[in-house]
């Protein structure tokens, strides 16, 4: 079994956030590989800097998270490449209006369908239904 991680999951394990405890709690009791594509890093680092732009980030405590997610992608999240096929699949995905995605959703879906991840963790409820609609199970956060 492989989880693929997405940023909006991610996020919350390095800053405080209504999920952290639950994904904390989920990521302490998961047992099994956990990957995300490199992509994960540009969207982790946008999202701190949104918060910093918002003012519900310190520069001192985004610089903690980054240090924290940097050292996460180090030594226990494996990062997969996004390759030209992922890119493709990626489009055909976010071509579908129907199915609401963004293009940064629908190339982590692609990523994780081409690395044959079974499982999407993921806080984004437009982006967990797309995944079921691929047949990918979903971690659910409560």
């Amino acid at each position: 079994m492989t989880i693929y991680l997405d940023t909006s999951a991610a996020v919350p394990l390095f800053v405080a956030e209504p999920a952290s405890d639950p994904i904390d709690r989920w990521f302490s009791a998961c047992d099994v590989a956990i990957v995300s594509a490199d992509w994960i890093l540009t969207e982790f680092a946008s999202a701190l800097a949104i918060k910093q732009r918002s003012g519900t980030l310190s520069a001192r405590h985004a610089a903690a998270a980054w240090h924290g997610f940097a050292t996460f992608c180090q030594s226990g999240l494996r990062l997969a490449p996004v390759s030209r096929q992922a890119f493709e699949k990626a489009a055909h995905l976010a071509r579908q209006p129907a199915h609401g995605l963004r293009a940064s959703d629908a190339l982590h879906l692609a990523v994780a369908q081409e690395i044959g991840a079974d499982t999407l963790a993921t806080l984004d409820a437009s982006m967990a239904g797309n995944a079921k609609r691929l047949k990918m199970k979903t971690v659910v956060f409560s």
